[in-house]
């Protein structure tokens, strides 16, 4: 007797082979849970340890034995940075990377109550962060002197600030270093990657390879092409963002130079981070998957949007090694600060040494057919 079909077995095959492939499918599991799980690690940090913070410093002389000076370092908002020489310290502060510079002086009365006297300066190069530093310590101050009496007795007394004229540091000149980065950084890595792929999977470059040409000019052939491509929207990004911006070109035209050789380096770094990635895959859906990984959590972490300064201290470390952390902050010394290229050579050393490790991998899995 022949047997009736089962829709029921049926439908649990197709179901079960269908579940099958959507493990087969590495893009499917990333986009779906493992992107989900890093936006919520990242965005979870500024509530542990993040937030805003403010740098500030210690006049020579402040009283720092004394319970206002014990709750000022205690806040978690609050970070108070130690330089060697007041010159070191004035240069920071002139160059917005500190929000202040503040004294604190005690004095008892008759009853030998504790009063203070704070007073702070600043530049115009913090005013994105000092107003909001001096509601801090208000709200400090009326909290110190609640927990003191119940009088109206005034136990902290913040003095008005001195604040000196610099170049303001404004949005843009954060804003523009990071989508810089950002833009290099993807654009870079789809170009390479597809067009080295689709070059090898169309035969291409096997021609070129069985020809006289040697492999070096090959790469060079294409690296260069996209290298002028990105240059140019490197170029028209600058200078859309100071004529129609005010985005800050300290030294003008020889800051605008500094910042194309910069990118150049960051370039020729993904360069190779790209011709990998084009290597290793087997079919081009899988490279925005591995582009992704390398490009997101760098897009999050290296001061593109945000300053790495909102997160936890372990993860700032982490920040502090990616390789487009270091093309920013280079970006941002050269262009609001006016330093010469040579100058970030913590930065040049640590893109020298991820450019070592990537072409030293390069050299191992790159393909021709």
């Amino acid at each position: 007797m022949p047997q009736s079909y089962s829709q029921s077995r049926a439908l649990w095959a197709i179901t079960r082979a269908s579940f099958k492939a959507i493990f087969n499918q590495p893009t499917a599991i990333v986009f779906s849970l493992l992107f989900p799980i890093i936006f919520i690690m990242i965005f979870g940090a500024f509530g542990s340890g993040g937030g805003v913070s403010y740098k500030i410093a210690l006049e020579p002389g402040c009283d720092t034995a004394n319970v206002f000076y014990s709750a000022l370092k205690n806040n978690p908002q609050i970070r108070i940075i130690k330089y060697p020489d007041t010159a070191v310290m004035n240069k920071e502060l002139g160059k917005g990377r500190l929000t202040a510079v503040i004294n604190i002086s005690q004095t008892k009365d008759s009853l030998q109550k504790p009063h203070f006297t704070v007073n702070s300066r600043s530049t115009s190069a913090s005013s994105n962060t000092f107003g909001a530093f001096r509601q801090m310590l208000e709200y400090m101050k009326l909290k110190f002197e609640v927990g003191m009496a119940a009088n109206k007795t005034e136990y902290v007394k913040i003095e008005e600030p001195v604040i000196s004229n610099v170049k303001q540091y404004r949005q843009i000149d954060f804003i523009l270093p990071g989508q810089l980065g950002f833009s290099i950084l993807f654009s870079t890595l789809f170009g390479i990657a597809f067009t080295f792929f689709n070059l090898r999977e169309q035969l291409v470059l096997k021609r070129f390879y069985a020809s006289p040409v040697k492999r070096i000019h090959i790469l060079l052939g294409i690296g260069m092409s996209r290298l002028f491509f990105q240059l140019i929207n490197v170029v028209v990004l600058i200078l859309f963002g100071h004529f129609f911006l005010d985005f800050t070109l300290q030294n003008g035209a020889l800051t605008f130079i500094q910042m194309i050789l910069m990118s150049v380096v960051m370039l020729f770094l993904l360069m190779g981070v790209g011709l990998i990635f084009s290597s290793i895959v087997k079919s081009d859906a899988s490279i925005p998957l591995w582009i992704n990984l390398f490009g997101f959590p760098q897009m999050l972490l290296s001061g593109t949007f945000f300053s790495i300064g909102v997160f936890p201290k372990w993860l700032q470390e982490i920040c502090n090694v990616l390789p487009l952390t270091q093309f920013n902050n280079a970006i941002r010394k050269i262009s609001f600060e006016g330093l010469n290229i040579f100058d970030c050579g913590k930065e040049l050393g640590i893109l020298a040494i991820w450019m070592v490790i990537i072409y030293a991998i390069l050299a191992r899995v790159i393909k021709w057919e």
